[in-house]
């Protein structure tokens, strides 16, 4: 039996979990989402590190956190607490340890709230493969218990509340020789840590599972929360804060993090949460504030819009990456499903035929989209609304060649029409039936008809809330001719996308069209685009986002709204990028500025950006310490990674291949190092 981490993936409802009290925040329970981030300044620099605690909380921010890499750090810790009491701020504060215990303990007395993270707390980190008998392990485990212990007890003592905080980059040798660089293993080295707080009679616990891979983030909060509630069953949990670590900056870092994020939050996971850009930590707030608030509009209406049924399967893997098994469709020279990469389509709406000049409107698509490098539209949906309408498709299709846009036209017209003796427009590769739950079957008989004559696909959009699309699903099945092979694909419209599409997948699992794709429509809404595109931006990754790490889609519809053709495809692209399935720009790992960074990294990032921007496919890690730099970049081609005041390393790969790099030298020197290696293509920025 699979284990389970929410009660239903087909509606939302939150995680029941116990409260934790920070300082003056309670996290957990019903409380409202937390918003934290974490200071970027020299820790022994009181001013400096007060002046940004108190932009952050002007900003929204509700706990803080500061790094504390050694003793005397730790010990600052209180000085900031008397200067931020000295101007009235009550803003709990967490230590952020790594590889100090010591400091740890310090710490402790100084702040609220205390994040360790098991990988690097006291355990080793030296990458060596070693192979441990259950005799070696349990006395490596004992020890790593023992070094725990005083502060767990501190902690309690004291009413400090505790952040058991796995990084995906910095798992144990030891973790790792047992369970790998994966999922699994992260749970397991935080739970090694729970079973000594609760030897302890300690459950001021929050935990989090951080990743800058969307599915490996996904997958590691998931498996936790089962892991938690095979533990005590029925009982309140503990609190999870939510992140994407080394998400990056500007539009990449939002949309990993609203993927990463978002989509945990709408399966009801999560109580706290940072966002991590390489930004000045002030602009994390609105945009984690922007994700909380988009969960929070959902949770109150938990399990009143339900999918699938209770005791239905899961229809993803929600612990693994496994892409659902779909046919192939071809549409025109697009193949959509089966084991391609997912499609990527732009919906131009009603807005071609309503412009007073459609002609120059296909121009401008075309001028829009010629503007975005290393990536092509590979198919474009118009709607047909009227006969006339449909008989200028093939001039649309003229058109469109004679500017070289020779990318598959589909078409989205009412079934209506066919009742009304239309024919499928001539040059339509695909034909896209919107249908709700009250459409007349001797309608949809019509449209089969008229499809199936024509011999192309059909993608039926569902058009029916949750309660009702099972039975319009049932009913499309039932009216499907026997004997025929059908060309069908499906897609459904929901105020719970992620929901809805996972409805879908299990209502069309085990049936005549159980292999059929299903295409992830987002439309961008104009009026929130206008006024707030980084509110859109969020919500086109969390709906497409999500339910692709879910394995879940075959291609996605973007609408454009009021944005152009080239910004949609560009963006329609880079979530696709985030959720880890087509790269086709460089990528960046870049972690967020802390008080450990050794050079500016929000300027390193963008030098590095200007430098490479150009290498489509590669994946460069720009990190400012070692903490978490060569395990979170693990997947990454190339790296740069500060190793001392004013010095880089560079990694190809894994392998350290220049040591101590002067950091004025380190761009020029990653440059050629890329070269080097043969990645080096496209044109010079």
């Amino acid at each position: 039996m699979m284990l389970q981490y929410v009660k239903s993936p087909y509606w939302i409802e939150r995680r029941s979990t116990r409260v934790v009290r920070v300082g003056d925040v309670e996290i957990g329970g019903s409380n409202p989402l937390r918003i934290q981030s974490m200071t970027n300044t020299d820790t022994m620099d009181t001013k400096a590190t007060v002046d940004q605690i108190e932009r952050l909380a002007a900003a929204g921010c509700e706990v803080a956190r500061v790094t504390a890499p050694s003793i005397r750090d730790a010990e600052n810790l209180r000085e900031i607490r008397s200067e931020l009491s000295r101007r009235g701020l009550r803003i709990p504060l967490v230590a952020d340890i790594h590889f100090t215990p010591n400091a740890a303990m310090i710490a402790a007395e100084c702040v609220e709230k205390v994040r360790i993270n098991p990988g690097n707390y006291a355990d080793k980190k030296k990458f060596e493969v070693r192979d441990y008998n259950d005799i070696e392990y349990e006395a490596e485990l004992s020890r790593v218990a023992d070094r725990f212990r005083p502060l767990v007890k501190r902690c309690r003592d004291l009413g400090v509340a505790m952040r058991i905080g796995t990084n995906h980059g910095s798992l144990s040798d030891r973790i790792m020789n047992r369970f790998g660089d994966s999922p699994l293993g992260m749970v397991e080295s935080a739970l090694e840590f729970l079973d000594v707080c609760e030897e302890e009679s300690y459950r001021e616990v929050v935990f989090s599972m951080k990743a800058s891979n969307t599915h490996v983030a996904l997958q590691a909060y998931r498996l936790l929360a089962a892991r938690l509630a095979e533990r005590s069953p029925g009982a309140p949990s503990y609190p999870f804060h939510l992140g994407v670590t080394e998400a990056g900056d500007a539009e990449d870092g939002r949309i990993k993090s609203a993927i990463g994020i978002g989509g945990l939050l709408e399966d009801g996971l999560g109580d706290t949460l940072r966002v991590s850009l390489t930004e000045d930590p002030v602009r994390e707030i609105p945009v984690a504030r922007r994700i909380a608030d988009r969960a929070m509009a959902l949770w109150p209406s938990a399990g009143e819009e339900r999918g699938a049924s209770f005791g239905s399967e899961f229809p993803y893997q929600p612990f693994e990456y496994h892409r659902r098994d779909t046919a192939r469709r071809l549409c025109g020279q697009l193949v959509v499903g089966g084991e391609e990469p997912v499609a990527v389509e732009l919906d131009l709406g009603t807005d071609l035929f309503k412009s007073t000049d459609w002609v120059e409107a296909c121009s401008e698509v075309a001028r829009s989209l010629s503007e975005v490098r290393d990536v092509a539209a590979e198919s474009l949906l118009i709607d047909v609304s009227n006969r006339s309408d449909v008989a200028r498709v093939p001039e649309v299709r003229r058109v469109l060649d004679q500017l070289e846009l020779s990318v598959p036209l589909a078409v989205r017209m009412q079934p209506e029409f066919f009742g009304e003796g239309c024919e499928l427009p001539a040059d339509a590769t695909r034909v896209v039936l919107p249908v709700a739950a009250d459409c007349p079957p001797s309608i949809l008989r019509a449209a089969l008809e008229a499809v199936r004559q024509a011999g192309r696909p059909v993608e039926w959009a569902l058009e029916a809330e949750l309660s009702e699309a099972e039975s319009l699903v049932r009913t499309l099945l039932a009216e499907r001719p026997e004997g025929t092979s059908s060309e069908w694909m499906f897609s459904i419209q929901s105020a719970h996308p992620i929901q809805a599409v996972r409805s879908l997948a299990a209502w069309l699992s085990g049936g005549p069209e159980g292999t059929a794709p299903i295409v992830l429509r987002h439309s961008l809404n104009e009026e929130k685009a206008l006024s707030d595109a980084e509110s859109a931006l969020i919500a086109a990754a969390v709906d497409l986002g999500a339910p692709l790490c879910d394995g879940l889609g075959d291609m996605i519809s973007l609408g454009l709204g009021p944005i152009g053709a080239g910004a949609g495809l560009d963006l329609a692209y880079r979530i696709l990028q985030g959720a880890r399935l087509r790269t086709t720009r460089t990528e960046y790992i870049s972690c967020p500025s802390c008080g450990r960074t050794l050079f500016d990294l929000e300027e390193t990032t963008a030098r590095i950006k200007a430098a490479t921007g150009h290498l489509s496919g590669v994946k460069i890690a720009v990190m400012g310490c070692i903490v978490n730099g060569p395990g979170e970049m693990a997947d990454a081609d190339f790296g740069y990674v500060g190793s001392g005041p004013g010095k880089v390393n560079l990694y190809a790969g894994k392998q350290v291949v220049a040591r101590g790099v002067p950091e004025s030298d380190a761009t020029e020197r990653l440059v050629s190092l890329i070269q080097e290696q043969g990645r080096w293509s496209g044109e010079d920025p």
